[in-house]
């Protein structure tokens, strides 16, 4: 009784914030894991019934349950084993459907999926290497960073930074990301993924300026790693997406640089992963105003709403020259609702003069892509494709932000 009810509310999540945590833990667990699950439900529901056979109704009741939890898991399977097309297709529509041969050509490479769903909790690749423990910033274990590079560490590599999620309240470097990481940096790239001060005990903007000074340590000693510091790439799950979506979205803002105003905190590309957009509510939908308690723990009580909440929010900080964003949500995400992520990637698209592409995942719950599944691998392929048409993509000629605005008072006077 206790599988079927996991597969069910995998296939068809629970609705309603009381229960969203709950929801999401055992779905998410249950839908990343449905291969596993279904052979272990297979295997004990066989051998039971060798053992004990078909005697009483409570057998014939559990093995049809059995049955039925095996069928549903089929339906998890089919459905996660598609969404690596699923990301491709978000890319076709925005990209091209040839914008890896405009890019000079990328192929899909990765590790067997076999060997990644054998032992999913086990996240290495023997060609990586892992620099643990670096002080990006004065202040402990909260400003370091860890380094993944290929170990024959090629020169003139890009970056990806990757900023954990948590609720601004909760997580570590070591826990978020490792996939795509251990991917990109087996592809030759240079990966960082770091940890920043967490509410309440730090108030925002703390993690927003933390990950920008990151984001400067990397643009000075990036080359020690074989880094290329010319093209910083930003990506992150949950809080983690709400902040590399800001630090997309404020480079240079000299407010959220304190003592290192000119260093270059601009990326050229985006990749947020089922994060939060709206912090102020101008959605209108009701799963934003729940989170408004956790809200005023993460900026302090005596943040003004609604226009502290405001310049929090990637939603209203949206602008035409922000970088190319791949926005990918769970269609089934438990704990942030879709609707916020097409809210944001259609006011994005509004204004930006760079490409957006977005993937909704059918049947992905949040923080889908912490460890290897059918669904994370083909998510990680489509991201590593993005990502290298970001890099071979040259910067676009088109006048900044100042210039037009010079233009245009010129041409009103």
């Amino acid at each position: 009784m206790v599988g079927a009810a996991l597969t069910a509310n995998a296939l068809r999540p629970l609705p309603g914030a009381p229960a969203s945590v709950a929801t999401f833990m055992s779905g998410w667990l249950t839908a990343e894991l449905a291969p596993q699950l279904a052979v272990l439900t297979a295997v004990d529901a066989g051998q039971h019934l060798v053992r004990h056979g078909v005697k009483d109704t409570s057998t014939r009741v559990g093995l049809g349950l059995a049955a039925a939890s095996v069928a549903g898991l089929g339906a998890v399977i089919g459905t996660g084993r598609g969404a690596g097309a699923v990301a491709e297709r978000a890319l076709e529509e925005e990209l091209g459907p040839d914008y890896g041969a405009e890019a000079g050509g990328i192929t899909r490479v990765g590790r067997p999926v076999w060997r990644q769903l054998s032992n999913p909790f086990r996240i290495r690749n023997e060609d990586v290497v892992r620099v643990r423990n670096l002080d990006y910033a004065p202040g402990g274990r909260r400003y370091r960073l860890d380094v993944y590079h290929r170990r024959d560490m090629p020169a003139g590599a890009p970056i990806l930074l990757q900023i954990h999620g948590g609720g601004w309240v909760i997580g570590n470097k070591d826990q978020q990301g490792l996939p795509l990481m251990q991917e990109m940096a087996s592809r030759g790239w240079v990966c960082v993924a770091i940890n920043y001060p967490l509410a309440p005990r730090s108030k925002w903007p703390a993690h927003l300026i933390a990950a920008k000074r990151a984001l400067a340590w990397l643009r000075e000693h990036a080359t020690e790693y074989g880094g290329d510091p010319e093209f910083v790439a930003v990506t992150g799950g949950s809080a983690g997406g709400h902040l590399a979506s800001m630090v997309a979205l404020t480079a240079g803002d000299s407010t959220l640089q304190p003592g290192f105003e000119e260093a270059d905190t601009s990326v050229q590309a985006c990749v947020p992963h089922y994060g939060v957009y709206d912090i102020a509510g101008d959605t209108g939908l009701e799963a934003v105003r729940q989170r408004r308690p956790l809200m005023r723990l993460v900026l302090g009580r005596s943040a003004r709403y609604p226009d502290d909440y405001r310049a929090a929010s990637p939603l209203a900080r949206i602008h035409p020259d922000a970088p190319p964003f791949f926005v990918i949500h769970g269609r089934s995400d438990s704990l942030i609702p879709v609707a916020e992520a097409r809210a944001f990637v259609g006011a994005l698209r509004e204004v930006s003069q760079r490409p957006v592409a977005y993937a909704e995942l059918p049947g992905a719950q949040h923080a889908f892509d912490v460890f290897p599944s059918f669904r994370s691998i083909g998510v990680v392929q489509a991201v590593g494709r993005f990502l290298d048409w970001a890099r071979q993509m040259p910067e676009p000629e088109q006048e900044s932000v100042a210039e037009r605005a010079e233009l245009g008072d010129a041409g009103g006077r």
